[in-house]
């Protein structure tokens, strides 16, 4: 592929190797084309305006387009700096090997960008308050020339009360008694006074589209790059509602039915857990104890019973609780966010990995004023750790989003098991409740936003294999470090994809329209490899139990019909999961290697790989696509390609592949369409091990391992226990030579 254009691949390789998944147009919507950095990015080579070539005043300006890198040091400075000094500048300059002019006449445009920005926005808001004020005083002024009786709706008139007219009155009291009840509760939903629901000021609709937010500035909260979330007035200690007490089921409400009850129910719920969220976010000592391993909180369970009252009932007999909490800086505005958390596509492509499987069930409050404030929906989510071994979380809750302060925004989750119970759920799956569990954002400039998540959780660890429970039991794996951490690798992906200029390691040869096909290839392949570990309900296993098989290896078995992404056959899939006393990152650069690939994959020939294609989706080098080559093993041989998908953060590492046919990646190569390019996903998912692997406390690593084959290509075929042993045979040859490669002492 060494810029030989659309002949290097067929050039290099010939022949065919055929593989199997499913289509999810997650990447698909990246607009690499259209979004070009907006952010003082564009520097005139030689100046800013004061220092034009007077000699020559019609000169072409010649223009330079800085690096992502550059411009993510440049606006990492400019965050905590301004106004830089001439020795900040020198430094800079130097560091980012660029010229001094240059950082300065940056920092200039940068600056009056973001004065043009503020005064923008600033007109915006005086402009809503003006025609708001306009319009009230219209109101008036009508009133004024037309009254109106407020009892009977008609004119205002002077007589006798009759008897039947008192008695009208004395309902229309009682209704209006009522009315204002439900007002009053109904604001405190929305965040606004009751007033300001007859006429609710519009406000702009919020971005729809997560990409058109990356990089964008944030205008709330400019004045300070360390800023610290604003002290919410408007939640009470203890929250409480004209219809009754939080938590407290409401028996009678006038004369409301059955259904009605429920909606009342559900909103109280909602309230008392988006006030539990916002101060478990706020509050330290004694509520959230430091630990001594740096970073890490304990919450105090004394203080939180003292604290909060029970929202949804008692700790269930039997099931233990997980409660962690996590900040971070992402590249990513308020409004995106939220938006992306309300809408369960999104939200699901957000987070990949976690989860399997979701799905609104009913939307109760769909916002107020075109914007996501007080939106109010119940939710079905299936959760996942990467293991056959830990059974997926399947939980149903109301999901909450109000908007706490100008530029802040708060996500709320919250079971719903003791209001409405879910006898569909699935048996073979966890147990588990949802305490108060989500974040809230505040905007920061330059288009970050500062996200301080919290998860709570109780669920019944019976169902877990003992490699797993303090892997759970510390929150490492479906805790807020696990959530922030990928939220911070998919925004940051997001925003390298569509940054202008590529990054120094991708192949210049791949069109943008090749990356994105390759990208959602990828993800396809990806997303699949994880529903074969888990067993999610988004694709119909079947599980089998084989004698000769071990406890920890789970085998299932499902039939291709009629999907242009898997070849067509009966597919099997192995997982299993094993403890390795190694460093989680020392396995996944292991793993990822190409050249030492030999050492434990069959299908490299037993030679070394080349990489041919490599997309990069994060500034670290383990965060990419690529597309290997295996070495031929004689001059009749084929060479084969694999696609790869590795991906890493702060909780945890993937590294997932598959053979793919050599003309069909040719045509994605070319943009053309990846869905019908036939593939079956293999790979590793790498966890830290919670502490609780070795005998010695030894820092280890949980590995799963897991494969997808086709052992028959006829649907109908019946499976025989030969294949069934071949796969378990195969998963077992992996791990061992992993270990050995890895100089590790036999388990």
């Amino acid at each position: 592929m060494d810029g030989q254009g659309d002949r290097s691949l067929s050039s290099i390789v010939g022949g065919a190797a055929g593989g199997g998944g499913r289509d999810a147009d997650t990447v698909g919507r990246y607009k690499e084309d259209e979004n070009e950095s907006r952010s003082g990015s564009d520097n005139l080579d030689g100046g800013s305006g004061d220092d034009i070539d007077q000699e020559n005043p019609r000169k072409k300006k010649r223009y330079h387009r800085h690096t992502p890198q550059q411009i993510q040091e440049l606006e990492a400075l400019f965050k905590e700096c301004p106004h830089p000094d001439e020795k900040q500048r020198l430094e800079l300059s130097r560091r980012l090997n660029l010229e001094s002019r240059q950082v300065k006449f940056w920092f200039q445009n940068r600056r009056t960008q973001m004065k043009t920005q503020m005064e923008r926005h600033e007109n915006n808001i005086l402009k809503q308050e003006n025609d708001k004020l306009r319009a009230e005083n219209l109101s008036i002024r009508d009133a004024m020339r037309n009254p109106i009786c407020s009892n009977c709706g008609g004119p205002v008139v002077l007589g006798e009360v009759s008897l039947e007219e008192q008695h009208l009155r004395i309902e229309n009291a009682r209704l209006k008694d009522e009315l204002d009840r439900v007002c009053a509760l109904a604001g405190k939903f929305l965040g606004k006074p009751a007033s300001a629901l007859a006429n609710p000021l519009p406000l702009p609709l919020p971005s729809s589209s997560l990409e058109l937010a990356i990089g964008t500035i944030a205008f709330a909260g400019l004045g300070s790059a360390a800023m610290t979330l604003p002290v919410v007035a408007d939640f009470p200690t203890a929250v409480s509602s004209p219809l009754g007490s939080v938590g407290t089921p409401v028996r009678t409400v006038g004369t409301l039915g059955g259904v009605e009850r429920e909606r009342t129910m559900l909103l109280e719920l909602a309230l008392a857990a988006m006030d539990e969220l916002v101060k478990m976010a706020q509050m330290f000592e004694p509520l959230w104890i430091p630990s001594l391993e740096g970073g890490k909180e304990t919450l105090n369970y004394d203080e939180y019973e003292r604290v909060f009252p029970r929202c949804i009932g008692m700790k269930p007999a039997g099931f233990v609780s997980e409660a962690t909490r996590e900040t971070g800086l992402v590249i990513i505005n308020s409004s995106a966010l939220v938006e992306t958390l309300m809408d369960a596509a999104r939200w699901a492509d957000m987070f990949p990995c976690m989860i399997a499987r979701t799905t609104t069930t009913e939307v109760i409050s769909s916002g107020m004023g075109g914007t996501r404030n007080g939106t109010l929906q119940l939710m079905h989510a299936e959760l996942q750790v990467l293991s056959p071994l830990v059974p997926i979380r399947d939980v149903n809750f109301l999901r909450f989003c109000k908007q706490i302060a100008e530029g802040a925004w708060a996500v709320v989750d919250v079971s719903i098991d003791g209001i409405r119970q879910n006898a569909s759920a699935p048996t073979p799956n966890m147990k588990c409740r949802r305490l108060p569990s989500g974040c809230v954002v505040q905007d920061m400039p330059n288009g970050y936003s500062k996200v301080t998540w919290v998860e709570h959780a109780e669920y019944d660890e019976s169902a877990v294999h003992q490699l797993y429970r303090p892997l759970l039991r510390s929150g490492l794996g479906l805790g807020a470090r696990r959530w922030v951490a990928t939220l911070q690798r998919q925004c940051e992906c997001l925003a390298i994809l569509m940054a202008s200029s590529l990054p120094t390691r991708d192949h210049n040869t791949i069109t943008a329209s090749g990356r994105r096909s390759m990208l959602k290839l990828a993800q396809r392949m990806t997303d699949n490899f994880c529903a074969g570990v888990c067993a999610s309900s988004a694709h119909k296993w079947s599980k089998l139990s084989v004698g000769s098989i071990g406890e920890d290896v789970r085998v299932m078995t499902r039939q291709s019909v009629d999907d242009p992404g898997e070849p067509p056959g009966v597919v099997l899939s192995a997982a299993t999961s094993v403890w390795l006393p190694v460093s989680p990152q020392r396995l996944f650069d292991f793993l990822r290697d190409e050249r030492l690939r030999s050492e434990w994959d069959i299908l490299s020939n037993g030679g070394p790989m080349q990489e041919m294609a490599h997309i990069a989706k994060g500034q670290d080098h383990g965060n990419a696509v690529s597309l290997l080559r295996a070495s031929a093993v004689n001059a009749n041989q084929s060479s084969m390609l694999i696609l790869q998908e590795t991906c890493t953060d702060a909780s945890g590492s993937m590294v997932v592949y598959a053979p793919v046919d050599i003309p069909a990646m040719h045509v994605v190569m070319n943009g053309g369409d990846s869905a019908y390019v036939a593939l079956l996903p293999s790979g590793f998912a790498i966890l830290p091990d919670g502490g609780g692997g070795g005998a010695q406390k030894v820092v280890g690593s949980l590995l799963t391992v897991a494969f997808q084959i086709l052992v028959n290509s006829q649907p109908t075929a019946k499976l025989t226990v030969e294949s069934v042993e071949t796969v378990n045979n195969l998963i077992s040859c992996t791990v061992q030579k992993i270990k050995a490669a890895l100089h590790c002492d036999p388990q």
